[in-house]
Formats: C-alpha cells, structure tokens, sequence
C-alpha cells in the first residue's frame, strides 16, 4: 500500500519518519498513541528507565512536529492527553510495516 505524505519526489517517507522518530523515547510514544490518547503519568510508569524531562522533551518535539496535539481535558485538577493528529495517523501504517519487517527479520 502507498501512502502519499506530501513529500518532494527525491524523500522517501520511511525515511521522513525514521528522522521524527529518532530521539530517546519518540518511537515508544508513538507506538503507544496509535493505540489512543496517552497522559505524561502515564507514560513515565510506561517507560521503564525513563525521567520526566526525556519524557517532556520527546512530548514537545513530536508536538512541534505535528505528529501528536495535546488537549486539556480538564484544568482542574489538570487532565492533559496526547493524540496523534492526521499527519501522525498517516504515517502509522509505515510504522506498523517496519515493525512487522523487524518481526520477521528477527524471528530468523
């Protein structure tokens, strides 16, 4: 299946995703997005090794990438989740090709 990212002819879209996803923790977050909203606490409980800072940082990168938009529930007590956006919905199917590639690869 082909998928059209908006990308100039020469980009390969894997490869546009390897690079948004490179980082300490991007790639585990996003694999738990595709699965629906994820919290901060959450997450930190999720990631075992990591710390609130990788973790905020990751939060803020993939934001400012526009992979995932953050939404206030509730302010009172605070009640933030992360949920993929269009853009990081249309790289999904990629993400679950490598992992199946890597499945197979490793399983030989």
């Amino acid at each position: 299946m082909t998928t059209n990212l908006n990308t100039p002819d020469n980009e390969c879209p894997a490869e546009n995703l390897l690079k948004l996803l490179s980082g300490k923790w991007k790639a585990h977050i996003f694999k738990f997005a595709l699965e629906g909203p994820v919290r901060f606490n959450s997450l930190l409980k999720q990631l075992r090794g990591s710390n609130k800072q990788s973790v905020a940082t990751a939060l803020k990168e993939l934001e400012e990438a526009g992979i995932l938009e953050k939404k206030i529930v509730k302010l009172k007590p605070l009640h933030i989740e992360y949920l993929l956006t269009p853009k990081g919905r249309t790289y999904s199917e990629i993400f679950k090709q490598a992992e199946k590639l890597l499945e197979t690869t490793n399983n030989q």
